[in-house]
């Protein structure tokens, strides 16, 4: 009789679990991210994933580190060749005109997500983030996910030690000069230094001013742009740069930002910086810092306008099952909402991306307890972004930038005016627009 019972048991418990839903039983869906984020950075990516992992389970998101942003993107390049691509890549800023360009290649994430059927507004995100992303009529082509802008870090020890009021740093170029006079006469090295000398001083410069880096609205209105680095303005400006030189007003400090530690070891007081710097320098800094917006030249009409972003988007990779792009719009959805971006912010000084997550921040107190965390927002919300400075659409720019680097670095050696260098770099940069050009006609 219990035989009978136990195998009545067995049957019936099949018949149920055949009712089930298979899902209930299947593996999650794998969905591949490869980024560019090594270090404490690296390890809160891999925190985001398995967070956004164990709030579901019908996906599971893997990332995976593929080195700098340049690697990054050409590791994933590689891939789609090979035709196994991952389905979410890191990809700098720069990078935005190739991958657009690069046919078949990548799936807009407009049309990830209204596929999808998830909810997604685009008008929750910051508008200088977003635009730099969209087509012209508003439509988002990659995910926003670490931006970042430069803004001025200063050294509010070294400011009393000048006389200097460490509350109000300098707004202007006359300023950071009368400021750096004084720094240096206290018996600093050098007054001020900067970062990532191409996309501060030259690209932000432009849009903070709200003069153009290049025709066509810097690129977003066609591929047949030009540069225009050597404008009256853009000319003034590195030849004051270089001109500094000899008072030690301005110390060069190298390609991208391999000159923090100027600022960190107190070689300068000031020092133009990506906000994602701000939890590097509040560990290596043995002073108080304080962050303001950038300078700006005065007798400039309509200066400052806003600053434009750096940092990387995700581009969604083509070729993948429609089943497996839900999961990354899922994905999408999780790491775009407040939570996970104010976390992020507060963690690493990248910008929150949605009003909301700034919103959050505000709530929560992050900027009574860190004020210098809000200068980058208050900068790139001061107002609507222009042509001038939604930011930049040029293909081939990666290699642009290291034109840039030379003739800025013969520039500061004195090997030529700002006028020839600056001519020389948008003629040699003109010419790798024409090739962009003709190979995707």
């Amino acid at each position: 009789m219990k035989s009978k019972i136990r195998i009545c048991t067995i049957i019936l418990s099949a018949a149920f679990m055949l009712l089930l839903p298979a899902s209930l039983f299947a593996e999650p869906i794998t969905i591949n991210w490869w980024h560019a984020h090594g270090g404490r950075l690296g390890e809160k990516v891999a925190a985001i994933a398995d967070d956004f992992n164990k709030s579901q389970s019908d996906y599971q998101v893997v990332a995976t580190y593929k080195g700098n942003y340049a690697d990054t993107m050409t590791a994933g390049i590689a891939a789609f060749r090979a035709k196994d691509p991952p389905h979410i890549l890191q990809v700098f800023e720069v990078g935005t005109a190739s991958m657009m360009a690069a046919k078949g290649a990548i799936k807009p994430v407009y049309e990830v997500m209204a596929e999808s059927g998830l909810p997604f507004d685009p008008n929750a995100y910051l508008p200088t983030v977003t635009g730099y992303y969209t087509t012209t009529d508003g439509k988002m082509l990659s995910m926003p996910f670490n931006s970042s802008t430069p803004v001025l870090y200063y050294n509010k020890d070294a400011f009393k030690k000048a006389g200097l009021d460490p509350d109000k740093p300098p707004k202007t170029w006359p300023e950071v000069a009368e400021y750096a006079k004084k720094l240096v006469a206290a018996g600093y090295p050098g007054g001020f230094s900067t970062a990532w000398i191409s996309w501060i001083q030259l690209e932000n410069f432009s849009a903070w001013h709200n003069i153009p880096a290049g025709t066509k609205a810097n690129g977003f209105g066609g591929l047949d742009t030009e540069f225009l680095y050597n404008s009256p303005l853009h000319v003034k400006h590195i030849q004051q740069l270089a001109d500094w030189q000899k008072d030690k007003i301005f110390v060069y400090g190298g390609r991208r930002n391999l000159g923090n530690a100027k600022f960190s070891s107190e070689e300068v007081a000031m020092y133009t910086e990506s906000s994602a710097g701000y939890a590097g320098f509040a560990n290596t800094c043995k002073f108080e810092f304080g962050t303001a917006m950038l300078p700006y030249w005065p007798d400039v009409p309509g200066a400052p306008q806003n600053t434009i972003i750096g940092g990387a988007s995700l581009w969604v990779m083509a070729g993948h099952p429609a089943e497996e792009y839900k999961g990354v719009a899922a994905f999408f959805n999780y790491i775009s909402s407040a939570e996970v971006q104010a976390d992020w912010h507060e963690f690493t000084g990248y910008l929150p991306i949605t009003l909301a997550a700034y919103e959050l921040a505000k709530k929560q107190g992050l900027y009574k307890e860190k004020p210098d965390m809000e200068t980058a927002l208050k900068q790139m919300t001061l107002h609507t972004p222009t042509e001038n400075s939604k930011g930049l659409r040029f293909g081939n720019y990666v290699q642009m930038r290291d034109i840039i680097y030379g003739e800025l670095e013969a520039i500061f050696a004195g090997d030529k005016t700002a006028e020839q260098g600056l001519t020389d770099a948008v003629t040699a940069g003109n010419k790798l627009l024409r090739k962009f050009e003709k190979d995707n006609q």
